[in-house]
Order: C-alpha cells, then sequence, then structure tokens
C-alpha cells in the first residue's frame, strides 16, 4: 500500500495485477484450485505458479488495457476477483488499469471535519439523464451552491446488467462500467474536491449479488457456519478466513488511497457475522485511518442492531466509526408525516414519544417493546448528535416503498414536509439528503435491476409477494401496478428530471432547502463539535416536544417542534436567538406543523 506522488495515487496490495519491470505480476486467489491458468486475449494460455498457500503468480509482457482471465482447473474462465475494470460486466474479461494515468489537479485536498458535513445520497446512473460520472460532474456546482458538502454514492462495484441500485454487486475493485471508466470516476472526486465537496463511497461486504459471483469456485468466501437474508453466510471467522477478511479491508483502503475518498458508508453491518477475537468492523476502521493519514476520512455504519459500542470513543468523542445512520428518526419522522402504520412504521405510529427521542439522543429503539415486538439497541444519549445521520428520504425508505413514490408524493403539503424537514437539517445530528429532494423532485425511485431470465422472474415474484402481504394490496388489481423492477421504463421512470427545479413549487422548494442549509453552516455548524452528549427532551404530547442540547463552554441549542395537526401551548422560556422559524412557533405556543430553532449563548 502506498501513494506514489502527490499528483499520482496508486494503491498496491496483496489482490490484483501489478506493474513491473518489464510487464505485468497476476496473481490470483485461488486456494480451491491446484493448476489455474492465466488467459490474455489473442494468446495461448499460460500456466501459473504457486506462490504463498492459496495463491497463484505469472509476469508477463502486459500493459494496461490488455484484457484476460483465469482458467480453472476444469477449464471455466472466470474474472479477476480484484479486476480494476470489467469493461463488458462480471461475465466478460478484466482490464490491465493504469492507476498512475490519472493526474490529481486537487492533489492537496485535506477533505473536511466531520461536523461541517452535509449528505447528499446519490444514484449515478438516475441522477442525471446520462447516467455516468461524466454528467453527474458537471452537476456538482449546483449541489455546492444549495450547501451540501458531502456526495454519497450508491455502490458502485461492477454487478450483472448495466442498471440497477448497486447491491448486487460482485467484483468490488471494479467500478461499474456504465457509468464510465474507472479516470473518469476519479476526475468526478476531483471536481467535487475543487469545489469543496467530500464523496463518500457506500460499500457492500455482506453478501454478494446472485448473478456473476465466481469467486466461490476458486476461493471460500462464503460459509455454512452462518446464515444471511442472502443464504450462506461471507466467511469473516471460518477456514480460510484470513484472505477473505484482507481482501474487504483491502478494498475499503483501495476507495480511500487509490480513488482519494474521503469516507465509506458500510452496508448493513449487522449481517455480518464475526466470532473472532477481533471483529471485521474494528480491522476495517484501523486499516482505512492508516491509509487516510492526516487527511479528514470519515467512515458510516448502517447497523440494524443499535449497537453504540463502534460509535462511542468515550468522553463524548468519535469511536472506531464516525456514525451510524439513523432510521429511527425517519421512522418518526415519516410516520409522523403520513399517519402510516404498517411494517416497522407501526410502533412510531403508537408512541409519538419515539420522535423527540430520537431527535435527542439518536436511538429510540432501545431493547423496550415496540409493537408487541422486542427491538434490538441499546441507549444512545451518552453519544454526540453527530454520531448519527438523520434523514427524511434515502435510497431505501423511497426505494422500498411500493411505488417508490417520495415523500413529497405522499404528503403533497409541502408546509408538513418542510416542517419535518426542519427538525433534521438543524438538530445537531449529520443530515443527509436523498437526490430530488431539494425540489421536491416527482420522478419516483423504484426499485430496480437488469437481470435475465430465470433470475428476472424471481425478482418479480419476490416483489409481488412481499406486498401482497399489506392490507392495500390485498386487490389483485392494485398488486398489478407494481412497476416490474426488471424493465428498462421502470429505471427510465427514476431518471431526475432537472428541468423541474424551474417550474412552480418545485422552484420555492430548492430555495427553501438553500436558505435553511446556509442557516445550519453559519448558525448550527460552529455548535456541533460543542455538543457532546445527546438532548434532554419534553414531551408535550401528540409529536409536540422540545428539546435542549447543552453546548460545551456554555449556551445550548433548542428546539420547539409541533409535528401535529392541533396547536399546543407550552411554559414560555427565554430560548435565546432564534435562527429558524417554520410555521408560527411563539412564545406560548405552536401552531401546527410549526418548528423553532434558538442558540442561548449562556
Amino acid at each position: 500500500m502506498t501513494t506514489v506522488a502527490a499528483e499520482t495515487r496508486i494503491h498496491t496490495m496483496h489482490f490484483g495485477p501489478l506493474a513491473v519491470p518489464g510487464g505485468t505480476r497476476f496473481r490470483f486467489w485461488a486456494p480451491k484450485m491446484s493448476r489455474p491458468r492465466l488467459a490474455i486475449e489473442g494468446r495461448e494460455p499460460l500456466a501459473m505458479q504457486p506462490a504463498e498457500p492459496g495463491w497463484f503468480e505469472a509476469t508477463v509482457a502486459a500493459g494496461p488495457g490488455t484484457r484476460y482471465r483465469f482458467l480453472l482447473d476444469d477449464g471455466a474462465a472466470v474474472p479477476d476477483p480484484a479486476s480494476r475494470f470489467q469493461p463488458e460486466g462480471p461475465h466478460g474479461p478484466s482490464e490491465v488499469i493504469d492507476p498512475a494515468a490519472y493526474r490529481w489537479r486537487q492533489a492537496d485536498w485535506t477533505g473536511r471535519p466531520w461536523a461541517e458535513t452535509v449528505l447528499y445520497e446519490m444514484h449515478v446512473g438516475t441522477f442525471t439523464g446520462e447516467g455516468t460520472y461524466a454528467a453527474a460532474a458537471r452537476r456538482l456546482a449546483d449541489l455546492a451552491d444549495l450547501g451540501v458538502t458531502a456526495v454519497e454514492l450508491l455502490p458502485l462495484s461492477t454487478f450483472s446488467g448495466r442498471h440497477g441500485w448497486g447491491y448486487d454487486g460482485v467484483l468490488p475493485f471494479a467500478p461499474h462500467p456504465a457509468y464510465g471508466r474507472p479516470d473518469e470516476l476519479k476526475a468526478f472526486v476531483d471536481e467535487a474536491h475543487r469545489l469543496g465537496l467530500q464523496v463518500f463511497l457506500d460499500v457492500v461486504y455482506n453478501h454478494f449479488g446472485p448473478d456473476g459471483n465466481y469467486i466461490p469456485r476458486h476461493a471460500p468466501v462464503f460459509t455454512a457456519k452462518h446464515a444471511s437474508p442472502w443464504g450462506e453466510g461471507v466467511n469473516v471467522d471460518d477456514e480460510g478466513s484470513a484472505d477473505v477478511r484482507d481482501f474487504f479491508e483491502e478494498n475499503a483502503a483501495y476507495w480511500i488511497d487509490e480513488y482519494f475518498m474521503d469516507g465509506l458508508r458500510f452496508d448493513a453491518v449487522h449481517a455480518i457475522v464475526d466470532e473472532s477475537p477481533v471483529h471485521l468492523l474494528e480491522e476495517l476502521a484501523t486499516r482505512v485511518r492508516r491509509v487516510g493519514g492526516e487527511r479528514h476520512v470519515h467512515l458510516v455504519l448502517e447497523n440494524g442492531d443499535n449497537e453504540p459500542r463502534w460509535l462511542d470513543g468515550g468522553q463524548g468523542t468519535p469511536g472506531r466509526y464516525d456514525a451510524q445512520w439513523n432510521d429511527d428518526i425517519h421512522h418518526a419522522l415519516h410516520a409522523a408525516l403520513t399517519g402510516e402504520d404498517g411494517g416497522y412504521y407501526r410502533a412510531f405510529a403508537e408512541e409519538a414519544g419515539l420522535l423527540p427521542r430520537a431527535v435527542a439522543e439518536g436511538f429510540a429503539r432501545v431493547g423496550q417493546t415496540l409493537a408487541d415486538e422486542v427491538q434490538p439497541g441499546e441507549p444512545s444519549g451518552h453519544l454526540p448528535p453527530s454520531a448519527f445521520v438523520s434523514f427524511l428520504q434515502n435510497h431505501d425508505q423511497v426505494g422500498n416503498r411500493a411505488l417508490g413514490d417520495r415523500i413529497t408524493s405522499t404528503v403533497p403539503d409541502h408546509g408538513k414536509v418542510r416542517a419535518a424537514a426542519a427538525v433534521y437539517l438543524l438538530a445537531p445530528q449529520i443530515p443527509m439528503l436523498f437526490m430530488g429532494e431539494e425540489w421536491a423532485a416527482s420522478t419516483p425511485f423504484p426499485f430496480f435491476c437488469d437481470f435475465d431470465e430465470p433470475l428476472a422472474e424471481a425478482v418479480r415474484k419476490g416483489r409481488r409477494e412481499e406486498f401482497a402481504r399489506f392490507p392495500e394490496f390485498s386487490d389483485p388489481a392494485v398488486l398489478a401496478r407494481l412497476p416490474d423492477p426488471v424493465a428498462r421504463s421502470t429505471f427510465e421512470a427514476a431518471k431526475l428530471d432537472w428541468r423541474e427545479r424551474e417550474a412552480d413549487g418545485h422552484r420555492d422548494m430548492l430555495d427553501w432547502y438553500r436558505r435553511i442549509l446556509a442557516v445550519r453552516g453559519r448558525e448550527i455548524v460552529p455548535l456541533v463539535p460543542r455538543i457532546r452528549r445527546g438532548g434532554r427532551a419534553t414531551d408535550l404530547g401528540d409529536r409536540a416536544f422540545t428539546v435542549r442540547w447543552e453546548v460545551e463552554g456554555g449556551g445550548a441549542l433548542h428546539l420547539l417542534a409541533n409535528l401535529s395537526p392541533a396547536p399546543v401551548g407550552y411554559e414560555a422560556r427565554d430560548l435565546g436567538r432564534t435562527v429558524w422559524t417554520e410555521g408560527a412557533a411563539g412564545e406560548r405556543s405552536a401552531a401546527p406543523w410549526s418548528v423553532r430553532f434558538a442558540v442561548s449563548e449562556r
């Protein structure tokens, strides 16, 4: 692992091809094989020589642009599991890439502190009509103008087909070819840095996609020791797991080092079962922070188990990971806005007090019985609010809805939506927008993929069965309205229409987001590092509440929110200097759907 020069970034690792004098050294991780061969297009296959246990090597006169596969003992051709690029997808050949070919213009970029982070979740394929890195890069100035400070990309690992969410990746080191070549992704990151934007990448280490994953044929990447929602568990603690662990750790470091990323979001880590003395998440964090050096590098978890231990460094400081996505605050805000009470919204619809707890402390699900179901989780009020990423929408919470409808389609009253959004945008948790949210985009974001039959029909059937369990889909005619997840039209429908930004209703919402994010940058961000633990909430009844966050050195941040259809009164007190009011939130009462933030100096 090394960075060669300021303008050139190469992550040298145990996996993948390496430029050496006179050519390229190819390495193949294949402990299940005894005589694999290297097959370079246009040449006769070449026997590979055993290296350390489980590894084979061959050094040949070949350079960037060379396309190759590995041949297994039975003659089957497979891609390099550490391929840097798959121009024809996972079923095609791997291509040798020269990481030094790209010269970084913003080579002195050191990142931004976590407290300044305002995330913007982006799916490259639908962010623009073209669906490419280059097209997305041309829109980054709009995001900088909006007031976000970081772009979070949905997973980029090569997956089967041309379009999909990215969570079915099978070759973690190879950016998906439909979006562009590796240097175009680097140019996207470079342009983001020029504009002062961080770039985060969502990575998936809990499973592989169902099509195009050849690794199990030659390496023990799965284990029957553990089960997962996708089948056998990823092998991080069974026989042969040392190289599997190294594979993922190198991948995380590779994105930070070679692609100059500023952070990673780790998908569904609760599904990574590791009974080793040192958990994979500990080793991952150590490896990534070492390769990041003095730069600001941030690590974020999605963890359905609500475990504070990964976020707690003691005395209000970050732990191994900077933050966790806070589904609880989403569920609470969504239930308040929509009144929906199906599935995981049930508890939040029935127990209004979960909303102020989530806003004040982070986790609302802390082991208590919610809606007749014991949920996991531990108290989190001792953690700094910045240990949580909060949101009103994201790819999951929009895309896993039957029609992929956004909150402004479900709740057309923009005043209500703005009130709920103000809570998460100005609270001291780290906010995250979902692409298009800022102008109330009308385009849906349904689930979509591009599998061939029979897998395509299995996906269709699974979606129909999933939603048939809900009462609103008991009518077969209604169920038939579900978008076909494999149809090209479903993917095309998800593409943002940037012309909407200037249309009535959309233009006003965009202006509102610019103004409130400017207030966050000016008033809230300076306080975030000084708020070292969760706030104190007072429940005023029926989703009306106050929260007070103490600021180290004196003073406090105050929130008064009424996310209900009726006005509420409360005991008047001096909340300090008002920095934002949404709706009519006065000194003694708060109108329906109103929010007030204030700062007191002492």
